[in-house]
């Protein structure tokens, strides 16, 4: 084994220079001081009933997007002149909501609106269509797979002088039983860690999905795609970075990912999975009882667990293999392992916390919907006298990494 890495500074390295932080730490120290809800430790913010006023429900209201990956479907599509890839992205935009809300057990009725900032003189009417088509048809997609999710409109903004392409985002919301609710505050130790894949192909995906998700995609593009792409789209980047961080990469969007079917590009692109269909079977056969917890590993990927539950140290010792993108992502850039798995989700991007006997109908619901999934860790006492959560993490090249 490797010395253990101790991350102590969250926000250094490749990732911070490109102006992004991973931990969000100056926006938790506004926003942890606020009111924090009627479930304070959940995943989500739930605050009491304010639509109808009943005591026995809670609201909850989620905001997410699709963040920079927009900027790789503008690529794709000035290069190919497909717009249709702009249909990924709405789907991006939408599960970044959904999953989140499944986290606290919302599985419908769920409204959603949806916001394009452009720029319309580089953003035409195409790629509008695109991006509202799409977005009905995923959400017709999860209402077939048993989620009642409605569009409550939106908004197309022209606003040339914020952005010189376009942000996709959304807003859900819900009304549900208090009964209902998994509150992320009931993570204890002895607890069994089920990971599902972010990758591969389940039931009711129709293609490979290479597993990145929504998140990492600044330094995904800068990493992994060549200067070629700076020299000809200066458009999709921020200038104020340092040159040798942008689009420093050794690939172009139609080159072939080692180890994949995919591309590189369509590698990048692949439309965040929605754990919908699962997480609605879960909490219909195993009941909020016995699901502790739901995890979204979206920012702050492997990490994301540290915010939730006191005094527990968490081990992942047995993480699911890493997707094919990932080790390219590495390889490419020598990111080391400490970053990686707090940007990437690095093969898993939902955690289910139960007790151990409960991990084996877990496992079998994610195999009935085609998904890989596994044991990958276990919740104990912290170890330090504060009670401080921390996180030891082994990597796929048998590092040990240290998180707190």
């Amino acid at each position: 084994m490797k010395p253990k890495e101790n991350a102590t500074a969250p926000d250094t390295g490749r990732y911070a220079g490109r102006g992004v932080s991973a931990s969000k730490h100056e926006v938790h120290a506004v926003v942890d001081k606020l009111d924090c809800g009627v479930f304070p430790g959940a995943f989500c913010k739930l605050t009491t009933d304010f639509l109808t006023g009943n005591p026995t429900l809670c609201n909850v209201i989620h905001s997410d997007g699709s963040g920079t990956k927009s900027l790789l479907a503008y690529l794709w599509w000035r290069e190919t002149g497909d717009a249709s890839v702009f249909r990924g992205i709405a789907q991006d935009s939408i599960v970044m909501n959904i999953d989140d809300l499944l986290c606290v057990g919302t599985t419908g009725p769920i409204l959603l609106s949806s916001t394009i900032n452009r720029n319309a003189r580089n953003i035409p009417g195409t790629v509008l269509a695109e991006l509202i088509s799409g977005s009905e048809e995923f959400l017709q997609t999860l209402r077939d797979l048993g989620l009642d999710v409605r569009s409550g409109g939106g908004e197309t903004a022209d606003v040339g002088d914020l952005t010189q392409t376009l942000t996709v985002d959304s807003c859900a919301t819900a009304i549900l039983s208090r009964k209902a609710v998994v509150d992320a505050s009931r993570i204890c130790p002895g607890l069994a860690i089920v990971g599902l894949a972010s990758g591969g192909c389940c039931a009711y995906e129709r293609d490979e999905n290479s597993g990145i998700g929504s998140n990492g995609l600044t330094s995904a593009r800068h990493e992994m795609l060549s200067k070629y792409y700076a020299e000809k789209y200066p458009e999709t980047y921020d200038h104020n970075i340092a040159q040798n961080l942008v689009y420093c990469g050794p690939h172009k969007l139609g080159d072939a990912l080692e180890g994949s079917s995919l591309l590189i590009g369509r590698a990048l692109l692949s439309p965040t999975r929605t754990y919908a269909p699962f997480v609605s079977s879960l909490l219909k056969e195993l009941g909020v009882a016995r699901v502790l917890a739901l995890i979204h590993c979206s920012g702050g990927a492997q990490t994301k667990c540290l915010r939730f539950g006191k005094n527990i140290h968490f081990v992942k010792n047995n993480l699911l293999p890493t997707p094919p993108i990932f080790r390219a992502i590495q390889k490419a850039s020598a990111t080391s392992a400490r970053e990686m798995y707090q940007v990437y989700n690095m093969g898993h991007r939902l955690e289910v916390f139960c007790a151990p006997e409960d991990a084996p109908d877990t496992l079998a619901l994610a195999a009935n919907l085609g998904i890989e999934a596994q044991i990958i860790g276990y919740t104990e006492p912290s170890r330090y006298p504060n009670a401080q959560n921390h996180i030891t993490l082994h990597t796929h090249t048998n590092e040990i990494v240290e998180y707190k």
